[in-house]
C-alpha cells in the first residue's frame, strides 16, 4: 500500500471517529471494561460489547448493573437510547471500526503471566477483523506483549499493520471506588505500533479523557503501567515491614506516618493494612519479573516486596493468636469475624483481598469463620480459595457471641465504635479505631 492510500485509510477512520459514526466495541464487560463502555455512549458513541459470560451479557441487556460502581439507571439509559448493544457472539468482531481488548490477565500457580484471555480474545479477533479496524489491548502484561504476542497472530491473517488495520495499546487506569477521578478525567496514556497506529488511537481517545499522553512505543506504555503498579507495591511492602517493627518496638506506626507527612516535600504517605489486595498491584509486578528473565536480569525489589506483602497476613494472624491467648482463649474453635472482605474499602470486588488469606489461615488453625461485607453478600470461588460463606448481618447478638472481630477492610458505612463496644475484641489493621481510647483494654492494633 503506498503512503498516500496509508494516509486516506488513517485520515477515513479519524474521520469516523471524530463524527461520533465509528462502531466501538469492546470486550470484557467487568471493571475496566464496563466503564470504557459508558464512557463512549456518554459521548454520543454507539457500542457493542462483547463478554463471554452469557449472565452477564443477559443481566446488561435486562438494563442491570452488576457493579455496585455502576448504577442500572446508566445501563438502562444507553441501552434504551440505541447506544449500547451487548452479545456473547464474537462472530460480530466485524462490526466495530475500533475493538478494545479489557480481560483478565492473571498469574498461573506457578506466579507466571497467563495470557489465555488475551491469546483467546486475539485469535477471536483475527478470525473475524477486517480492513480499517483499530485494536487496542487495555489489559496489563509484560512489556513486548502487543507486538509479540498479538501483533503476529494478526498478521497471520494476511492484513499488514499500520496499512490495513492499526494496533496499539493504552494501560486502563480505573480506581474502583475513587470518585474524586473519573475515567474522563484520567490522563490516558498511548501508544502504536506504527505512526500511523499511533494517530489513530490518539484521535480516539481524545475523544473521551481530557488529557492523552501519546509515548514512542506499546513498549514504554506497558512498562508504564507495570511502573504504576510497582511502585505502589514496594511503598507498601515498606510501610508493612515498618508497621511490624514498630510493633515490637512498642510505637505506633499510624502516628509516625502522621508525623513524616508533615514534610511538604520529598515524602508521600502509604498506610500499612492486612497485605494487599485486587487484581493489579499483587499481580502485575511478577508480569515485569518474569520478562526480566529473558535480559538474565533479577528484579530483587519486586521480588523482596512481594515476599513482605504476602508475609503480612501471617503477622496479622499471629497478632489475632496473642490476643485470644491474652484472653485465655485457644485460637481452635474461636469464633472470629472478619469485618471486610473486599481488597479496598467501599467497593465490591473481592479478588485477591488479603482478607481471602487471613480467613484461609484462620481455619486452618480451627477457628470458626464469619464475615460482614455490605458489598459482597456471597463469596463466590476464588483462584485459590472457596469458603461457601454468606455476609452475616452486623447485630449486637453477633458481636456479642463472637471472640474477636478483625477489620480487615474499612468500609465507611460500618460503625466501628459500635463494634468495638460490643465486641469482646476488635483486632485492628486499618486504624479506624485511633480515637477510642475509652476502649483501648479491648482493641489490638495489627
Amino acid at each position: 500500500m503506498k503512503i498516500g492510500t496509508i494516509k486516506m485509510a488513517v485520515e477515513e477512520i479519524i474521520k469516523k471517529i471524530q463524527k461520533k459514526e465509528a462502531l466501538i466495541g469492546i470486550i470484557g464487560m467487568g471493571y475496566v471494561g464496563l466503564p470504557l463502555v459508558l464512557r463512549f455512549c456518554e459521548e454520543g458513541f454507539r457500542v457493542l460489547g462483547f463478554d463471554v459470560d452469557s449472565k452477564k451479557v443477559a443481566t446488561l441487556q435486562g438494563r442491570k448493573s452488576y457493579l455496585k460502581s455502576i448504577p442500572s439507571s446508566r445501563i438502562s439509559q444507553f441501552i434504551r437510547s440505541g447506544h449500547l448493544d451487548v452479545t456473547d457472539d464474537f462472530s460480530r468482531l466485524d462490526e466495530p471500526d475500533c475493538i478494545f481488548i479489557c480481560v483478565p490477565t492473571p498469574l498461573t500457580e506457578k506466579m507466571e503471566p497467563d495470557l489465555q484471555y488475551i491469546e483467546k480474545t486475539t485469535e477471536a479477533i483475527r478470525e473475524h477483523f477486517r480492513k480499517g479496524q483499530l485494536i487496542v489491548l487495555e489489559s496489563t502484561s509484560y512489556p513486548g506483549t502487543t507486538e509479540e504476542l498479538i501483533l503476529p497472530r494478526l498478521e497471520s491473517a494476511g492484513l499488514k499493520v499500520g496499512k490495513d488495520f492499526f494496533l496499539a495499546f493504552s494501560p486502563e487506569r480505573e480506581d474502583p471506588g475513587n470518585k474524586r477521578f473519573t475515567t474522563h478525567q484520567i490522563p490516558k496514556v498511548v501508544s502504536g505500533v506504527t505512526p500511523s497506529c499511533k494517530k489513530v488511537v490518539t484521535a480516539l481517545y481524545s475523544q473521551i479523557v481530557q488529557k492523552v499522553v501519546p509515548v514512542s512505543s506499546p513498549r514504554v506504555a506497558e512498562l508504564t503501567k507495570l511502573l504504576e503498579n510497582i511502585y505502589r507495591s514496594v511503598n507498601i511492602a515498606l510501610v508493612n515491614e515498618l508497621k511490624m517493627l514498630a510493633d515490637r518496638m512498642g510505637i505506633d506506626i499510624w502516628e509516625v506516618i502522621e508525623a513524616a507527612s508533615t514534610k511538604p516535600f520529598g515524602f508521600s504517605p502509604f498506610y500499612p493494612g492486612p497485605g494487599m489486595g485486587g487484581h493489579c498491584i499483587p499481580i502485575d509486578p511478577y508480569y515485569l519479573s518474569w520478562k526480566a528473565r529473558e535480559y538474565d536480569f533479577t528484579t530483587r525489589f519486586i521480588f523482596l516486596a512481594g515476599e513482605i506483602n504476602v508475609h503480612v497476613p501471617y503477622y496479622v494472624v499471629a497478632k489475632i493468636q496473642d490476643a485470644l491467648n491474652g484472653r485465655g482463649k485457644s485460637i481452635k474453635g474461636a469464633k472470629i469475624l472478619i469485618l471486610g472482605v473486599a481488597y479496598k474499602k467501599d467497593v465490591d470486588d473481592a479478588r485477591e483481598s488479603p482478607a481471602l488469606s487471613i480467613m484461609e489461615l484462620l481455619r486452618k488453625k480451627g477457628a470458626v469463620i464469619l464475615y460482614h461485607d455490605p458489598y459482597i453478600p456471597v463469596l463466590p470461588p476464588f483462584r485459590k480459595y472457596y469458603f461457601r460463606l454468606k455476609s452475616s448481618p452486623l447485630t449486637k447478638a453477633l458481636l456479642h457471641r463472637i471472640d474477636a472481630a478483625v477489620v480487615v477492610t474499612d468500609h465507611s458505612c460500618i460503625d466501628y465504635p459500635w463494634v468495638v463496644k460490643h465486641a469482646p475484641l476488635t483486632v485492628d489493621t486499618r486504624n479506624v479505631t485511633k480515637n477510642m481510647k475509652q476502649w483501648k483494654k479491648k482493641i489490638v492494633k495489627a
